[in-house]
């Protein structure tokens, strides 16, 4: 894999040297001034997308529901405070909103907040999922209604809810970045039924959102992309599988050819959350990031196209690994030719 130019997996040089030192210094400086709002940064891809920007000088506003002593419904018990604190930690600069992005009346109290403190805002990343009110292959149907809207809510109108507050500011200068995080690519998801209406009317319409977005921020020189991970090892994920970062893959290639254990096996081409916000960094680094207007991309195209690798030094290719496994057997795919 060839050698990082970003922070996120390493600076040129040796550690210690000059050159290193002063690599570390410019990475810091990339996106210094830029105001920046990521929705969902309690945890996983939203925390690590947040404290990605903050590393390269973004003021970042990190959102979430979560509080101590009030955690959402997700039933966690990481807090936004939490991602800024750690932010802070690091040396960047980080504000902790509780906000509720299903209600329109406290985004726009954070849009004014932020327009009062700085009279700007360069990117915003929509990040709330909604995962935790899926209801794997159940039919419509079948599927309890309330869980169902929950989805739709906090998977979708919340993009929409915040980028309709936030974008009247966001354009307000020129180069403006939204990033919408979904789950699976515009192609993926066209071939692909994505085990529930409502899982699958959610996160492909994130994806219209974001190139919708794209057509109408052309005109002010703006960008929108949607952006997705393969499949992602967060924490609530490995909490979920009963693993942990030091035993996912042993355990996921335990399962080969057991149907139903968990973790499943296709689990062995996960990936952590620091390479969706690597790519994501990148972009707001980009100069030339408009080339990316109304795409979906990956985390895998990302860091192929600005040479990122995973906190292990991997790429991950999920998506096609996925796909090749429609058609191949398991045990005939060498998984690291996709990594």
């Amino acid at each position: 894999m060839p050698e990082s130019t970003s922070k996120g997996t390493g600076t040129p040089g040796a550690p210690g040297t000059a050159e290193s030192r002063a690599a570390a210094a410019e990475d810091a400086e990339s996106l210094r001034g830029r105001i920046a709002l990521v929705t969902g940064a309690t945890r996983g891809a939203g925390r690590a997308i947040a404290r990605e920007l903050a590393a390269a000088g973004a003021e970042v506003y990190c959102t979430g529901r979560s509080t101590t002593g009030a955690p959402s419904d997700y039933g966690r018990t990481e807090t936004v405070a939490e991602t800024a604190e750690l932010i802070r930690a690091a040396g960047g600069t980080a504000h902790a909103v509780t906000v509720d992005h299903r209600d329109r009346a406290e985004v726009r109290g954070l849009i004014e907040r932020i327009d009062a403190a700085h009279g700007r805002l360069d990117i915003l990343v929509n990040d709330i999922g909604g995962e935790a009110y899926v209801e794997f292959d159940t039919p419509l149907w079948e599927y309890d209604w309330e869980r169902g809207m929950r989805l739709f809510e906090a998977g979708l109108l919340t993009h929409l809810i915040t980028s309709h507050a936030a974008l009247g500011l966001l354009t307000r200068n020129p180069g403006g970045l939204v990033v919408e995080v979904t789950d699976g690519t515009r192609a993926y998801n066209a071939e692909h039924f994505r085990s529930t209406v409502f899982l699958d009317l959610t996160k492909t319409a994130v994806d219209r959102l974001a190139y919708a977005q794209g057509h109408e921020l052309a005109g002010r020189e703006g960008t929108a992309v949607s952006v997705t991970p393969g499949w992602l090892r967060s924490e609530t994920m490995l909490d979920a599988f009963g693993v942990t970062e030091d035993t996912w893959r042993t355990a996921a290639e335990a399962n080969l050819g057991r149907d139903g254990a968990l973790p499943p096996y296709e689990f062995v081409i996960s990936e952590t959350p620091a390479l969706l916000a690597r790519g994501i960094r990148a972009l707001a680094e980009d100069p030339a990031r408009h080339r990316w207007n109304t795409r979906s991309v990956s985390s895998f195209e990302l860091g192929t196209h600005y040479r990122l690798t995973d906190a292990d030094g991997s790429l991950p290719d999920a998506w096609s690994f996925i796909e090749a496994l429609e058609t191949t057997p398991a045990a005939e795919l060498a998984v690291d030719d996709y990594r």
